[in-house]
């Protein structure tokens, strides 16, 4: 069944890698002097593969689709020949990247204001809930860069007046088979049809999917592909394992790798909010420095969390896919899949979040008895049969009891929270981080228990 594939888009055409024996600079790809100063003061000696491959041919004015591991310099592979061609011609509004998350969106902004600081560019992040006042006053002074979640854009080109998006240059997806597939497609419709179609047109992700009519969707002219890793892959330096223990004893298992691997940065990922927030509580209880960011938080509640724990102020940041993709956070040691993702490509976003930049990491999923099929499938996409992760099982089992209890406070946090928010919707400075867990202990030692429901 390969052969049709090859023939997907008759216009693509996929440049071989060729291993250069001498290091090459960014100066060497054809990048301007002021920003190969920026990339040196940024620490970045010298291009990654993907920079490498896409930076001069898109230096040309070529369309591109990027696929590389996450971890390998994406980011800096479409900024730096934006910046370049901003700088030959100076003018507003100039590129558009759109993000699938909001986090994502600030971190690309970071990066853009970061290399662009010297060439004094403005950039913009557009996304949802963030006031839409403060976003129309940023619009409104027409900043060079914009970085948007598709839904927001959607809204301000309706609604700001004087806002059009009729002079762009660039577009740029990132993780940009989360954006082209069903869930944005007709807010992805309805910008293409107000942005100019002479344009260039980068798509940039670690996986992709190989739609032909996808990529007409996204208007490319002629692309080029730059494929870094051409099958979907991990890292080399990412150690990979599983642990296959019985559904009930998740939560045991969970607190003994965190005792075990102590003195790590973890990442834990949870399929629901509420589950999120639950294990952050259980962890908590347990005397863990754990923090939850999840998307019932508010926007400055989950960029509190997630600056927390880049600063090191918490070792364990707990999240559902909302942060699984694209986020650069250099100092998580440890991923671990809580709840395996039901889609395989997760999986790979996930586990990218440690091991970046040449750094080594860990992975640990947890498979319970329902969850083989979903982890067989992972196994399938990576090419890989995962070890099982060492474990002393009468170890773990001495751990239940306060791990028991340890739910038990949990549980009636989450019922006292969910009450609060039924008795005060309009109280915005709902302990969303729960930190310092809501002061239950004392309720339990003063008998004082609600008898209402809630979750």
């Amino acid at each position: 069944m390969a052969a049709p594939e090859e023939h997907d888009s008759p216009t693509e055409t996929s440049q071989p890698i060729v291993e250069k024996e001498e290091t090459k600079t960014f100066k060497d790809l054809g990048v301007t002097d002021v920003l190969c100063e920026a990339c040196d003061q940024l620490g970045w000696t010298k291009p990654t593969k993907i920079q490498i491959e896409a930076i001069p041919l898109a230096l040309q004015g070529r369309d591109i689709i990027g696929l590389a591991e996450t971890g390998s310099g994406k980011t800096g592979a479409f900024a730096l020949p934006i910046l370049n061609a901003l700088l030959e011609t100076p003018q507003r509004l100039f590129a558009l990247v759109l993000t699938p998350t909001r986090e994502l969106a600030f971190q690309i902004s970071e990066q853009f204001e970061a290399l662009g600081s010297s060439i004094g560019v403005q950039s913009a992040v557009i996304v949802g809930g963030i006031d839409s006042m403060s976003q129309s006053l940023a619009l409104a002074k027409k900043p060079h860069i914009i970085i948007a979640t598709p839904g927001r854009l959607i809204d301000h080109l309706e609604n700001t007046k004087g806002f059009n998006l009729r002079a762009l240059k660039y577009l740029v997806m990132d993780e940009a088979d989360r954006i082209l597939n069903m869930d944005f497609e007709t807010e992805v419709d309805k910008i293409l049809k107000v942005i100019p179609r002479d344009r260039k047109t980068f798509l940039f992700s670690a996986t992709m999917t190989k739609k032909v009519q996808k990529l007409q969707r996204a208007a490319l002219k002629n692309p080029v592909k730059c494929a870094v890793s051409s099958k979907y892959q991990t890292v080399e330096k990412l150690q990979q394992y599983y642990i296959f223990i019985p559904s009930k004893f998740k939560d045991t298992y969970l607190v003994y790798i965190l005792n075990e691997l102590a003195g790590n940065s973890f990442m834990i990922f949870c399929s629901t909010c509420n589950n999120t927030q639950r294990t952050a509580l259980l962890l908590r209880n347990l005397g863990f420095t754990a923090i939850p960011l999840h998307g019932q938080m508010s926007q400055s509640k989950r960029l509190g969390s997630l600056n927390k724990f880049k600063a090191k102020a918490r070792s364990i940041l707990l999240a559902t896919d909302v942060a699984s993709r694209g986020l650069d956070i250099p100092h998580v040691d440890v991923v671990v899949n809580f709840d395996i993702p039901t889609h395989s490509k997760d999986y790979i976003h996930r586990v990218g979040r440690t091991a970046r930049a040449g750094r080594s990491g860990k992975a640990i999923t947890f498979v319970t008895q329902y969850d083989v099929e979903l982890f067989q499938r992972i196994e399938h996409l990576i090419g890989k049969k995962l070890p099982g992760f060492p474990t002393q099982d009468d170890e773990v089992m001495m751990l239940t009891e306060r791990v028991a209890e340890a739910q038990r406070f949990a549980r009636m946090e989450l019922r006292e929270h969910g009450e609060k928010k039924k008795r005060s919707r309009e109280d915005a400075g709902d302990n969303d981080d729960t930190e310092g867990a809501i002061g239950v202990r004392n309720k339990v030692a003063g008998g004082k228990m609600k008898k209402r429901k809630g979750r």
